[in-house]
């Protein structure tokens, strides 16, 4: 044991734990942690942010494409709702996300007397968008409760944590025992039972399809799933989440859905089985009817059946599972004849399908495409290139293409990108973003800039919110109001950080 203050502790755990970067905005009930923070300031990099939902955002960001946990600091109250928004997004990607609010000192806790910063249990406000919450009031409670916190993370399904120490708890001074980091094990096998059932049901289908979540994304499956799918030659569906689970050039790459709509709905009723790996499987309840006999295997037991009647749930890692079923299959099956030109033929009719409804947008995704390196990071903002990158836009490999889940949060892409590009630095990142979304966090230019985190942000320029405008054009007979926006000119904004601005049309994105 060693003796040390609660903020020293905090930090010291936090090393132990293998934490290398923290998102944080400052302020007076964490000052203490900051200070912390400066002792430590040759091991611990603290990216600081100009508004705290970007500590989140960021923090997701690197979360995601490093599949290691991301760290945000902020002040209670204020400051903790502020990061709210990221942290729910966190929460619907299954995102370890880590957010370290401070609190009003423990005299106060639960008194409502009007303490800076104060919201009577704060706790409460984050147990529906995280995985676990904890708070402490003992110096000695610090490391086991940051250490539980990193057991929540980086067990089960990964979903964000949020842990409170007041102020004066951080300031306090008492024998401390730092632990040591521990490599907790994948979750326990699946039953032989259920693997067994699913291998059968799938070896003896004639037709057999796979739908692929974000599941398999963080639980580093792809080269299990593209496996188990040549030995089944069955084509991949993948969710957004899962875009990258199985290459795009790969021959049973079918597509991403989106919601079914055709030609996917017909390769489901021709289908005679579906594994779903990782995934919720939200699919719309009027095509739930042609499903074939669905095996649904994740990590979290409430999913499967919950949405759709289940023949076969397995509680499982993706990655463990599908290793799993993937001895069992191959004892079973005998070689089966590819499909790979009748894939290909589906992919072509969708694709085609899409490129009619949406020609621009797609020119423009095949050209951000060439452009970019295989391993090119995109986050995919909520945006109407966005929203089409998230079906159409090509992804090679997993872990490059982000997207807000069903969080759908506006404002996201720019501050997600930078927590990406500080996850993997020597990887091209871009973000797509409309005007209305990067307004947002237009002042993160500050902080791209002052820590040279080199990010291209596309912005798509309407001067306005373009799918609120969408729904009054279409919907309320162009009854505008409160869609329009009046923008800086992005350039000179951009120049006036220390950024570089450009402007072009459609026509010239890949110039």
């Amino acid at each position: 044991m060693a003796k040390m203050t609660g903020a020293q502790a905090l930090i010291a755990q936090l090393l132990s734990e293998g934490v290398d970067t923290l998102f944080a905005l400052p302020g007076v009930q964490m000052m203490d942690a900051i200070d912390a923070i400066y002792e430590k300031r040759n091991e611990l990099h603290m990216v600081q942010t100009r508004h705290e939902q970007a500590t989140t955002y960021m923090a997701d960001g690197y979360a995601r494409v490093t599949g290691d946990v991301g760290v945000a600091m902020v002040v209670p109250g204020p400051g903790a709702l502020n990061a709210t928004a990221g942290l729910g997004t966190a929460y619907a990607a299954s995102s370890p996300v880590l957010l370290i609010s401070g609190q009003i000192p423990t005299t106060s806790l639960g008194k409502r007397i009007g303490e800076l910063h104060e919201v009577e249990e704060q706790l409460d406000v984050f147990r529906p968008i995280t995985k676990w919450v904890d708070r402490t009031t003992e110096v000695g409670g610090i490391p086991e409760m940051v250490h539980e916190a990193f057991h929540q993370l980086r067990t089960g399904r990964p979903r964000p944590v949020e842990i409170e120490v007041p102020p004066d708890t951080l300031a306090a001074t008492d024998d401390v025992a730092i632990i040591d980091r521990e490599h907790w094990a994948k979750a326990a096998p699946a039953e032989a039972g259920a693997i067994e059932q699913a291998a059968r049901l799938l070896c003896d289908a004639e037709k057999p399809v796979i739908y692929a979540g974000g599941g398999v994304i963080s639980s580093d499956a792809s080269a299990e799933l593209v496996t188990l799918a040549e030995l089944l030659q069955a084509p991949v569906i993948m969710t957004q989440q899962g875009k990258g689970a199985v290459p795009d050039d790969h021959p049973l790459n079918i597509a991403v859905s989106y919601y079914m709509q055709s030609p996917i709905a017909e390769l489901f009723a021709e289908s005679d089985a579906l594994l779903a790996v990782g995934t919720r499987l939200r699919i719309r309840e009027d095509e739930a009817e042609v499903l074939p006999a669905l095996v649904h295997m994740d990590i979290d037991p409430n999913e499967p059946g919950k949405i759709l009647p289940t023949a076969v749930a397995i509680e499982a890692d993706a990655k463990e599972g599908l290793t799993q079923l993937i001895e069992v299959v191959g004892a079973m099956g005998s070689a089966r004849a590819s499909r790979g030109d009748e894939i290909v033929g589906w992919r072509a009719r969708f694709r085609d399908e899409l490129r009619g409804l949406v020609p621009l947008q797609m020119d423009m995704l095949d050209t951000l495409r060439a452009c970019l390196d295989d391993d090119a990071i995109v986050i995919s903002g909520v945006t109407n290139v966005g929203y089409w990158g998230n079906i159409c836009f090509p992804v090679k490999q997993p872990r490059t293409y982000i997207t807000s889940s069903y969080f759908g949060t506006l404002g996201y892409a720019f501050p997600t990108a930078l927590g990406a590009k500080i996850g993997n630095p020597d990887k091209q990142v871009v973000a797509l973003s409309g005007d209305g979304g990067f307004m947002y966090c237009a002042t993160e230019l500050s902080t791209a800039v002052k820590f040279g985190i080199n990010v291209v942000t596309v912005v798509f320029n309407n001067n306005a919110f373009g799918a609120s405008r969408w729904d009054q054009t279409h919907r309320f007979g162009k009854r505008f109001i409160a869609t329009d926006l009046h923008n800086p000119d992005l350039l000179m904004f951009a120049e006036s950080f220390g950024a570089v601005g450009i402007r072009t049309d459609p026509a010239g994105l890949g110039a």
